[in-house]
C-alpha cells in the first residue's frame, strides 16, 4: 500500500498522476489529507482523500509514503506531525519514501536524503541540505525516490511502479498510456 500525503496547495498532476498509474499497475494507493478530507491544490482544484490524516499513523501495510509537490503545498507537509511520523517510519522500516518538486524538501528536512542523491525544482534546490542535489528527471538512491518537476510526473509515477513491482510492471503500464518517450 502507497500513502500519499496531500496538503492545501498541492500540485495536482504530481499528486494525481502517481495515484493513476500506480492503480494502473494494481498498487493500491490510499491518500490521506493532513488537514481532514478535502484538500485544494495550489491550482483550486479541490479533492476528497481517501483518509483523514489528522493523528494518522503509519499502518503496518505500507510499502511507500508518497509526497507530492507545489507551494504552498510543501511547507504544509513539512508543519505536519503526521508526515514527519509516517517518514520516521519509513525510514526505520526501510520501506519507499518519494517526492517530486518542491516536496524532496520534506524528505531532506526528516533526514531521509542524507547520504543520499536526489533531485527536486531546481530553484528548491537550496532546500536540499542534507542530500546530494543532481538536477537529474528521476533518482532512486536505494529506498529514496525524487522527481525534479511536474514535467516529469509521469516518468516518476513509472519509476515508482518499477521500485515497487518490478521494470516489467512499469513498462506494461507505460505502454498502455502510449507515451512519447
Amino acid at each position: 500500500m502507497v500513502y500519499e500525503f496531500l496538503a492545501d496547495g498541492f500540485e495536482v498532476v504530481e499528486a494525481l498522476f502517481p495515484v493513476d498509474l500506480l492503480r494502473r499497475a494494481g498498487i493500491e494507493v490510499t491518500t490521506v489529507g493532513i488537514a481532514g478530507t478535502e484538500v485544494t491544490s495550489s491550482a483550486r482544484v479541490t479533492v476528497r482523500a481517501d483518509l483523514d490524516g489528522r493523528g494518522f499513523e503509519l499502518p503496518q501495510d505500507a510499502e511507500m509514503v508518497l509526497l507530492p509537490g507545489g507551494l504552498p503545498g510543501t511547507t504544509n507537509l513539512l508543519a505536519s506531525p503526521e508526515v514527519s511520523r509516517a517518514l520516521a517510519e519509513a525510514r526505520r522500516r526501510d520501506i519507499f519514501a518519494a517526492a517530486i518538486c518542491a516536496a524532496p524538501w520534506v524528505l531532506d528536512a526528516n533526514g531521509l536524503l542524507d547520504g543520499k542523491k536526489g533531485t527536486m525544482y531546481p530553484t528548491m534546490s537550496q532546500h536540499m541540505e542534507h542530500g546530494a542535489f543532481t538536477g537529474e528527471p528521476v533518482v532512486r538512491d536505494g529506498k529514496v525516490i525524487t522527481g525534479r518537476a511536474a514535467g516529469v510526473a509521469q516518468e516518476f509515477a513509472l519509476a515508482l511502479i518499477a521500485a515497487l513491482r518490478g521494470d516489467a510492471a512499469a513498462e506494461k503500464v507505460k505502454q498502455s498510456i502510449y507515451p512519447n518517450f
